[in-house]
């Protein structure tokens, strides 16, 4: 197992990860799936296509589906939204990888979505290796 920390610089980001999870892959002929969960209940990890004004697009649109609502979460119901974002969007992915690089497609990239910061997070990497 291993560990990525990710440091955010706004309230809310999408943060492309995919270069810092493929060196933890190393160079070799190995191939297998890299699993990532995010160890936080306010931010997200996904896939994404990051064409220029995508990231924007997204948090505008996650921002929209959650309704505004009266939240009883005793802590701070000001973040509750994004506790529920945390949930629909996932807090991990599995990934296959061949030869040291993630199969993804022609636009994916591994995303890391803050929606609570600026916070230092830390996503956890489990590699499984084919034999």
């Amino acid at each position: 197992m291993q560990r990525l920390t990710i440091k955010t610089r706004k309230k809310r980001e999408v943060v492309d990860i995919t270069d810092r999870v493929e060196h933890l892959l190393g160079s070799g002929d190995r191939s297998g799936v890299c699993s990532l969960l995010i160890l936080h209940t306010t931010a997200a990890l996904t896939t994404a296509d990051l064409d220029p004004g995508t990231d924007l697009d997204m948090l505008d649109a996650f921002e929209a589906m959650v309704p505004k609502l009266r939240y009883r979460h005793p802590h701070n119901p000001g973040h509750v939204p994004d506790h529920i974002l945390s949930a629909l969007i996932g807090t991990s992915v599995a990934l296959p990888f061949e030869n040291g690089k993630l199969l993804l497609g022609t636009w994916q990239r591994v995303v890391l979505i803050e929606l609570d910061g600026p916070r230092e997070r830390e996503v956890v990497a489990t590699i499984t290796s084919e034999r």
